[in-house]
């Protein structure tokens, strides 16, 4: 599966949020600040991961026309199992 720079942006923002978290770990920052930017960071992840298994459907629907190896409902229930491992 190729990643296109949305994906990139998307995780080098969330590589940033955790470096400004280890920011604030480091200077004795509120906990309730903390847990406040970890809370953000986890919901950036998600979107990322929700993106990436979406852009994932797509794809393997693309590549499996016509083939009869997994149906169309197999090939969602995989994308769903992932999501529901990634919680």
């Amino acid at each position: 599966m190729e990643y296109d720079a949305k994906i990139r942006n998307r995780l080098k923002r969330v590589e940033g949020q955790i470096k400004g978290i280890i920011r604030m770990v480091d200077s004795n920052e509120e906990c309730k600040d903390v847990i406040t930017q970890l809370s953000a960071a986890r919901s950036a992840l998600d979107r990322t991961i929700g993106v990436i298994v979406s852009s994932n459907i797509i794809d393997c629907i693309q590549q499996t026309e016509g083939l009869e190896e997994k149906t169309q409902e197999e090939i969602v229930q995989e994308a769903v199992d992932l999501l529901v491992k990634s919680r």
